[in-house]
């Protein structure tokens, strides 16, 4: 058995002093002076929607990952539901995805009335497996939705083969993955759309905002139309052309970005290869300091990839410790290490399990990693100090628990 140490006496779990003193988050925004001028630029111009900034913001964003165009909207799940609508998603319908993710992937094929289909993950990157992809496939499916898992690119181009030999569409969520490259290409210029988000705690962030990209114009049109209502034309075409008339050509949604939040996606666009290479910085010393430790299993890269590190999940060796992973998930928060979980797999929700009905153990890579899963902080605004922190608190939390 693991004798008491002084070590554990230490942990902040049991009484002792936390590591730190205030609460490192697993993530969060950095916004600095030039962020706030080029808002506080917009707050006093005519525009405040549907602006010039709009379509500035999503020409430079597809100019850097290689896309022919970029179309904002208000958020990555309404990004996704319009990708989903654009592929033509509909009732009767599937599309599988990762059951290892939020649950935003699943539902924007709810949103279409058509019904997601999930299959398991690989082990190494957590994300969906081709092969257990394919063998799902029936003559009801009509999209794939690889997800990008902490920011490690999917096997997109074995997705496109698959969809290739089906006729089917594959939508690559990237939500995680903003600057990461897949074979030397930027994800968000292979699959046939891809979607990204731009919440606080990704690479950069508007508020809250998303974008879909790709190289097809027809796809690129309806989802133009689809995050203004259906309308065939925005406000200030109109007024640029001096016209007033419009027309509803498709049932579309109120998901515009608006000139502030892309003045902002602008200014910090400018600045995600320096955040990149920091977020790439933090998870090199992670892995350096963690590599002797037996009780967790560290993140990988595969070889042609380059990682976006919008997370750093650790799995725990849940055999070599004399706890669970809530057990050690409380006793790093006690040190004040703001670490989370990513993800609850989505068909272990309740709303899926109602819907759809009891799946637990039908897919057992994700299953199995869920149990053992831990989110380290992982932003670019974290100093040198908190990524030692965060090291002296898992090395000390996974120590004491060591069976």
């Amino acid at each position: 058995m693991h004798q008491a140490t002084l070590t554990d006496e230490a942990l902040a779990i049991k009484g002792g002093a936390p590591v730190r003193e205030t609460l490192l988050p697993y993530g969060r925004q950095s916004i600095d002076e030039d962020d706030i001028q080029c808002v506080v630029g917009v707050l006093r111009s005519d525009w405040l929607t549907t602006g010039p900034n709009v379509a500035e913001f999503e020409e430079a964003f597809a100019a850097y990952v290689g896309a022919k165009y970029a179309v904002s909207f208000a958020s990555g799940t309404a990004a996704l539901h319009g990708a989903a609508f654009a592929s033509g998603l509909g009732p009767g319908d599937e599309a599988i995805t990762s059951p290892m993710t939020f649950a935003a992937t699943a539902n924007c094929v709810l949103y279409q009335g058509a019904t997601p289909v999930f299959a398991d993950v690989s082990t190494d990157t957590l994300n969906l497996d081709p092969q257990k992809t394919a063998a799902r496939i029936t003559p009801r499916t009509r999209a794939l939705l690889p997800v990008d898992y902490a920011g490690h690119p999917a096997e997109i181009n074995a997705f496109l083969e698959i969809a290739d030999r089906h006729g089917l569409i594959v939508i690559e969520d990237a939500c995680h993955a903003l600057g990461a490259h897949y074979l030397q290409r930027r994800t968000g210029s292979v699959a046939h759309m891809t979607v990204f988000s731009f919440h606080p705690v990704k690479h950069l962030t508007t508020g809250e905002g998303g974008m879909v990209t790709t190289d097809r114009s027809d796809f690129a049109e309806t989802l133009r139309r689809f995050r203004n209502h259906g309308i065939s034309s925005d406000a200030r075409q109109r007024q640029s052309q001096g016209q007033w008339h419009y027309e509803m050509v498709l049932l579309g949604f109120n998901y515009r970005l608006t000139d502030i939040a892309c003045a902002l996606g602008l200014s910090q666009l400018r600045k995600l290869e320096v955040n990149l290479l920091r977020r790439g910085e933090i998870a090199s010393r992670y892995a350096s300091a963690f590599r002797d430790l037996a009780a967790i299993t560290l993140p990988v890269t595969r070889e042609d990839m380059t990682h976006a590190w919008h997370l750093y999940p650790i799995q725990l060796n849940l055999e070599k410790l004399s706890a669970t992973r809530a057990e050690v998930f409380r006793a790093l928060r006690a040190e004040n290490i703001g670490v989370n979980v990513h993800y609850i797999p989505v068909h272990l929700h309740p709303y899926y399990r109602d819907r759809f009905g009891d799946r637990a153990g039908e897919f057992p890579v994700a299953e199995n990693a869920h149990e053992r899963l831990i989110s380290l902080p992982m932003f670019h605004g974290m100093s040198d100090q908190d990524v030692e922190d965060v090291i002296k608190a898992v090395r000390k939390v996974t120590s004491h628990f060591l069976a």
